[in-house]
């Protein structure tokens, strides 16, 4: 709840904090209001966008649930470190973005919300322990995980390092050449599904690794869309991601394939019986997609609608609106998958 504060507007507590799960917070249009340290820090971290990394984690449980195959701590410590990591990335992203000169205050990520640094919610030795802090807990489950699932465990996690690294960090990053939306794809879909499926289940699935495939296409999605929103600036800033590299038009047909390919690639799946008729419970979200579909299909207007938050993102909210509701409901028909196998093999 909100409480008035001598200097302004003070917004705390858990529903302030919850908010932050599901929108952005304008950094400039919000003259006096204040955020208590949680709710700053979280809207800094970008915690909108975590819900990604959450449905990967919960998408690779239920599979190794259809499988008989869960364990309740490891699904939770997958839970822990898909999200741990995720925010290790938004923050670092954001370390390394500033440090570089790419959040300069024109730039769309100083604009959309809230900057950790230049903000003030943090200063790069603050961020530092932060990511510090993280990095230690992720280190821990991964150490468990080796222990717990030996050398093809490390693997998967040396793999996530690996990208983390170089999607954003190496001297040369992969959104600068063209492959940070490829990254996204193969990180939240064979990567977090395929492997957080191998934890938890203690075994490597084909089955799982396909199925990863729709929901690592919707990731895929969102950050083509962001690309595309922000790509008049990184051209001037030498980021050559893939809208840049392909151009806008081409790019734009691309998200649209992408989104298409996401239900292709579900009745792909149920057809050959890799998972449930369930699954096609995800056409809920067909009104949702077809929304992306006709936004990505016309130029982004030269301002927003009134009220809108987040401009200049335009492409990206589309595209992350369409895919939290397919990821629920991708969520949902094979959690309906995994009870239906429990009660014929029961």
């Amino acid at each position: 709840m909100a409480e008035r504060a001598p200097d302004g507007i003070m917004l705390r507590g858990p529903r302030v904090w919850l908010r932050t799960f599901v929108g952005f917070h304008p950094p400039q249009e919000r003259i006096g209001v204040r955020l208590d340290p949680v709710a700053g820090f979280l809207f800094a971290a970008r915690s909108v966008i975590l819900v990604i990394s959450a449905q990967a984690a919960i998408i690779a449980g239920l599979l190794a649930a259809t499988d008989r195959r869960f364990e309740v701590a490891a699904f939770m410590l997958v839970f822990v470190g898909f999200v741990t990591a995720h925010m290790i990335s938004n923050l670092s992203n954001d370390y390394f973005g500033y440090r570089r000169g790419h959040d300069t205050p024109d730039s769309p990520r100083m604009r959309y919300t809230i900057h950790p640094i230049a903000s003030g919610v943090l200063d790069a030795r603050g961020l530092l322990v932060g990511l510090g802090v993280l990095a230690g807990i992720g280190a821990l489950i991964a150490l468990y995980f080796w222990a717990l699932r030996g050398p093809i465990a490390l693997g998967f996690t040396l793999a996530g390092l690996a990208l983390l690294y170089l999607y954003d960090a190496a001297p040369r990053p992969l959104k600068s050449i063209g492959l940070g939306e490829i990254a996204a794809f193969l990180v939240w879909g064979p990567l977090m599904v395929g492997g957080g499926y191998f934890v938890i289940a203690g075994r490597l699935s084909m089955a799982a690794f396909l199925a990863s495939i729709p929901y690592g296409l919707g990731v895929m999605s969102i950050l083509i869309g962001k690309h595309i929103d922000q790509a008049d600036f990184d051209r001037r800033h030498g980021q050559r991601t893939l809208p840049v590299v392909l151009g806008e038009p081409r790019a734009r047909a691309l998200n649209r394939a992408v989104i298409v390919a996401m239900y292709a690639g579900v009745a792909a799946l149920i057809a050959a019986g890799q998972v449930t008729p369930f699954a096609a419970l995800v056409a809920v979200a067909l009104p949702r997609a077809g929304r992306a579909l006709r936004v990505t299909a016309r130029p982004k207007p030269q301002m927003p609608p009134p009220g809108y938050i987040g401009w200049p993102l335009w492409y990206h909210r589309v595209a992350l609106v369409h895919n939290r509701l397919f990821g629920w409901l991708y969520v949902a028909g094979l959690a309906l998958g995994a009870v239906a196998r429990g009660l014929r093999a029961g």
